[in-house]
């Protein structure tokens, strides 16, 4: 019978090609497949951290949790302990970013400083919050982990307190003493907090207490 014959494999490519850029689709480089590789493995490492725990956590967890193979985990992480060490950084983008993502989003009306301690409210109650405190706690008796995890909170502590500073610039350009405690004083409370509600019926303080500290922003917040 006639008809058109198929393209050749050089004729069909170069058409795949054509249909791609008309489409505006560009295949993706290398280093954008390792990029998104590395993220599905850090991402699935939080999650991991947040559902069952650092101690119990492997990494056939982690490369079953992102949908890869044991192989391509091993590919770009050769142990547990440089996934989380790198799982750290990462984490520590995640927190920040939602947390200006919300504040970004907040309407021009609003009382912006207790709109941002009732974010940072929900923030340091998800999941990923969850995963940073089992972090925290692995650190402790973890020689190999604590120099890591104590860097990332060091410099998570040092952009939140930069964030609150451009969010609510102080008069003149320089905090005063009780301005630049706001942001550690306020974090360090609702950590505190929100601790204490992480084992199913322990104390729950926080209903009585976050009025109170959305109150202290009109003293600590310009």
């Amino acid at each position: 019978m006639g008809g058109v014959a198929p393209p050749s494999p050089p004729l069909a490519a170069a058409t795949e090609r054509a249909v791609r850029r008309r489409s505006g689709r560009q295949r993706r480089t290398q280093a954008q497949r390792v990029a998104e590789t590395r993220a599905k493995l850090l991402d699935a490492t939080l999650e991991c951290l947040a559902e069952i725990g650092y101690a119990r956590m492997t990494t056939a967890d982690v490369a079953d949790r992102a949908g890869l193979s044991r192989g391509a985990q091993l590919y770009h992480f050769q142990s547990k302990a440089e996934l989380v060490a790198t799982a750290v950084d990462h984490l520590l983008d995640r927190l920040h970013a939602q947390f200006m993502d919300a504040v970004a989003a907040l309407p021009d009306d609003v009382d912006r400083a207790p709109a941002a301690v009732d974010r940072l409210w929900q923030l340091v109650n998800e999941p990923l919050f969850a995963a940073w405190l089992e972090l925290v706690m692995a650190a402790r008796t973890d020689a190999d982990l604590a120099p890591k995890v104590a860097d990332v909170e060091n410099r998570f502590v040092s952009r939140v307190a930069v964030t609150f500073f451009e969010l609510f610039p102080p008069a003149g350009g320089t905090p005063s003493a009780e301005q630049a405690a706001a942001a550690p004083l306020i974090f360090s409370i609702l950590i505190g907090l929100a601790v204490q509600r992480l084992v199913p019926g322990g104390p729950d303080f926080s209903e009585s207490l976050l009025p109170v500290v959305k109150t202290m922003t009109d003293r600590f917040l310009p």
